[in-house]
């Protein structure tokens, strides 16, 4: 999101959660495992996250100087986001002492079930490099990468049905 030191990060980013995947509570498509050691926020096709809000929690967060970098980095995300229906994993994440045990994939295996069946298109945008290896296994691709400025990069990532 572009907040540069913790305590920004721990004041806004609950808001950021809330804006950006919230809707997958309204949708029954929000998902935990093992007592909320993990969590995965999945918005069914043609639910989207609140822009509007997004745009002015970064107007009113977000440094100007930084600002500039964030819209770019927003526009190129946009330009990845399939033409098709597709399920949008815009947060996935799993408590630092529970990794490593199989939880991230278990959230991502009912989801992704249900894209084979439903011949449906499976997207997100990974932010850690080191999940690369956890989606490639659950057959989404690298679109490409998003990279601006001191942002760290952003990989978008595509998962077509299987059969």
């Amino acid at each position: 999101m572009g907040l540069p030191n913790s305590h920004d990060y721990l004041h806004h980013f609950p808001e950021f959660v809330k804006i950006f995947g919230g809707k997958a509570f309204d949708h029954g498509t929000a998902y935990h495992a093992e007592d909320f050691a993990a969590a995965a926020l999945w918005l069914p096709p043609g639910v989207q996250p609140d822009e509007d809000a997004l745009i002015e929690l970064i107007r009113t967060t977000v440094s100007e100087d930084r600002q500039e970098h964030l819209w770019s980095v927003l526009e190129q995300i946009e330009s990845y986001h399939p033409a098709e229906p597709y399920w949008y994993l815009p947060l996935i994440g799993v408590d630092p002492t529970q990794q490593r045990k199989g939880y991230g994939s278990s959230l991502m295996k009912q989801v992704l079930a249900r894209c084979d069946q439903e011949g449906t298109f499976a997207y997100l945008e990974s932010s850690n490099p080191e999940n690369i290896s956890l989606y490639a296994r659950h057959g989404f691709e690298i679109l490409g990468m998003i990279q601006v400025g001191t942002m760290p990069p952003i990989i978008p990532m595509l998962r077509k049905p299987q059969r």
